[in-house]
C-alpha cells in the first residue's frame, strides 16, 4: 500500500465500526482525508482492534512524524541559568526525548472532541488508537479518575518519544488560589519523580493548565521553573527538561525567566 491507500484504509476501517457512517462519502483531498482520520480516532472509544489495522497505522503515523520532521533534544541550546533546563518553541509531537508531558483530563483517556487544539488531543492523534488503550487499562485498574497533581506513564507508541507521563492540572475558575498553585508544582513533581524512578533522563513539560484549564501564564512558568529547579537540586537521574511552548506569548514568559 502507498501512503495515501493506508490513510484511506484506516478511514474505512474506522468508519466500518460506525454503523451510521459506513456509507460516508471520503473527501478526495488530502488534508481533509487526515482531518476526517484524526477524527475518527478522537472520538473512538477504547475497545480492541485487529493487528493488520495497527500495523498499517503504525506505517502510515511513523511517516507522517517523518514527514515534519523530529527534533533531537540533544542538540538544544541550553539555558544560562541552569545548563540542565532547556527552553524550546515547537511542537511537542515532534520532539526526540525520552519522555514527553501531556496535559490531561481526569478521566486520561484522551480528548474525545473531534480534532480538538489542546494538547491532548494532539497527542494522542499522533501516537495512535494504542495510547488511549493503554491509559484506559491504567484507568480500569485505577477503578477512580485521577487525582490533581498526580502522574500516569504509559508508552509513546508512534511519537518519536519514548514515554509519555499524563498528569491533571487544576483548573482555574475566577480567582487564582494557593490550592491551586500547590496542585501545579504537584504536577511538576509528579511527573518529575515518576520519570526518575523509571531511569529517564530528559523530560520535556507542555505548559501544564495553562490553556482550557485557565491557569495564568506568568504564575504557572514561575511554579514551572522553581519546581523543576528544586527537584533537579537533589536528583542527579535527570539530566535534562525541557519546558516545550508553542505560543510566543509563553516563549516570551520562559524566557525571561530562564534568561536564555
Amino acid at each position: 500500500m502507498t501512503h495515501n491507500e493506508k490513510r484511506l484504509y484506516l478511514i474505512k476501517e474506522l468508519l466500518s465500526e460506525l454503523p451510521q457512517y459506513r456509507n460516508m462519502e471520503i473527501p478526495n483531498n488530502t488534508e481533509e482525508q487526515k482531518r476526517l482520520l484524526r477524527s475518527l480516532m478522537n472520538i473512538r472509544a477504547p475497545r480492541p482492534i485487529g493487528n493488520e489495522f495497527l500495523k498499517v497505522q503504525d506505517e502510515y503515523l511513523s511517516a507522517e512524524v517523518a514527514e515534519k520532521g523530529i527534533t533531537d533534544s540533544a542538540a538544544l541550546p541550553v539555558s544560562l541559568v541552569n545548563s540542565r533546563l532547556v527552553l524550546w518553541r515547537g511542537d511537542i509531537t515532534t520532539l526526540k526525548v525520552d519522555a514527553i508531558v501531556n496535559a490531561a483530563n481526569s478521566a486520561l483517556r484522551g480528548c474525545f472532541v473531534p480534532c480538538h487544539s489542546c494538547v491532548d488531543n494532539v497527542i494522542h492523534s499522533v501516537s495512535g488508537i494504542q495510547l488511549r488503550l493503554a491509559c484506559d487499562q491504567l484507568m480500569t485498574e485505577q477503578g477512580y479518575d485521577e487525582p490533581t497533581g498526580k502522574a500516569k506513564i504509559t508508552p509513546a507508541f508512534n511519537l518519536p518519544c519514548h514515554y509519555v507521563l499524563h498528569t491533571v492540572g487544576p483548573i482555574v475558575h475566577g480567582q487564582l488560589t494557593q490550592q491551586h498553585c500547590r496542585q501545579l508544582a504537584d504536577c511538576y513533581r509528579s511527573c518529575l519523580e515518576l520519570a526518575a524512578n523509571h531511569g529517564l533522563k530528559s523530560i520535556a513539560f507542555c505548559c501544564i493548565s495553562t490553556g482550557e484549564f485557565h491557569f495564568p501564564q506568568k504564575k504557572a512558568a514561575e511554579i514551572a521553573v522553581q519546581t523543576v529547579t528544586k527537584f533537579l537540586q537533589t536528583d542527579t537521574q535527570i539530566e535534562k527538561v525541557i519546558f516545550n511552548v508553542f505560543k510566543q506569548e509563553d516563549y516570551d514568559i520562559y524566557r525571561a525567566i530562564l534568561h536564555t
